[in-house]
């Protein structure tokens, strides 16, 4: 069942993760990537508001983990994030990777995008296009429309090195001619997750996912820089040995585009 949920209003674009962030020296202890993209093609980010209590969801989630990591046909790769929200908790499952942080992303796009309700599933394309989360002509028509977009930022993920309980960033950004305000967001995602559900709509079922964001954090404001190292406060659920990706990406503060997008694994 697709399930609408009325919104509070939200001020801004961007939820936030609490944690910490230190900003380190370009000379803190990190592990270079060995791999660096020469040509690197530009990303398409494709967000998905999805969770285990509604069962229209699994649809999309598959959707999503066709397409994630794959490319359009010029060449940009397609990079998914799973954001399992909070509002389907009460109604006979908890969702273990739902946080509120992705709830209040969505009810954020939610102004943007001036509608009167939230509602699982929904994907946004580059923070620009949004539609319901399993609809695959949707999802095709708004790939072709970011394709040919220019990267207004180019953003790039230099190193990473988790020490204890934090994960130690590396990135450079260059803001070529984007005059916009920009945030810079990071996070962290298991590669994929799968769970039992016992109860809810989904009872019975066997869910997996894609890049299931763990960590969402607004990490700055865009400016010019050749390499600076912040720090990612880790999860006490965070499991070192599983497979993970980085994402890094810059969307613009008043109208939520999204002009520059690196992953890399680790």
């Amino acid at each position: 069942m697709m399930y609408k949920r009325k919104r509070n209003m939200l001020v801004g674009l961007a939820a936030i993760f609490t944690g910490t962030i230190l900003l380190l020296s370009p000379s803190s202890k990190s592990v270079a990537f060995q791999t660096e993209r020469a040509a690197k093609p530009k990303a398409i980010l494709v967000e998905l508001f999805t969770s285990e209590g509604c069962s229209s969801c699994p649809p999309a989630d598959a959707l999503l983990r066709e397409i994630n990591g794959s490319s359009t046909r010029n060449g940009q790769l397609i990079v998914g994030i799973s954001e399992h929200v909070t509002y389907w908790n009460q109604l006979g499952w908890a969702d273990p990777y739902s946080a509120p942080t992705y709830t209040d992303r969505q009810n954020a796009y939610a102004n943007r995008f001036h509608l009167d309700s939230v509602y699982t599933p929904q994907m946004v394309v580059n923070g620009t296009d949004q539609f319901v989360g399993s609809d695959h002509a949707s999802l095709q028509r708004a790939l072709q429309h970011q394709q040919d977009k220019p990267e207004t930022v180019a953003i790039q993920i230099l190193s990473a090195n988790i020490d204890g309980r934090v994960l130690a960033l590396r990135f450079s950004a260059k803001p070529g001619d984007s005059r916009k305000a920009v945030d810079l967001f990071a996070v962290i995602a298991d590669d994929a997750d799968r769970t039992s559900v016992y109860r809810g709509e989904n009872t019975g079922r066997i869910l997996s996912h894609v890049f299931v964001a763990r960590i969402f954090i607004r990490i700055a404001k865009l400016k010019p820089t050749p390499g600076q190292t912040i720090q990612l406060p880790l999860p006490g659920s965070f499991v070192a040995s599983q497979p993970h990706h980085l994402i890094l990406f810059a969307q613009a503060t008043d109208s939520g585009d999204v002009l520059g997008v690196d992953t890399r694994p680790f």
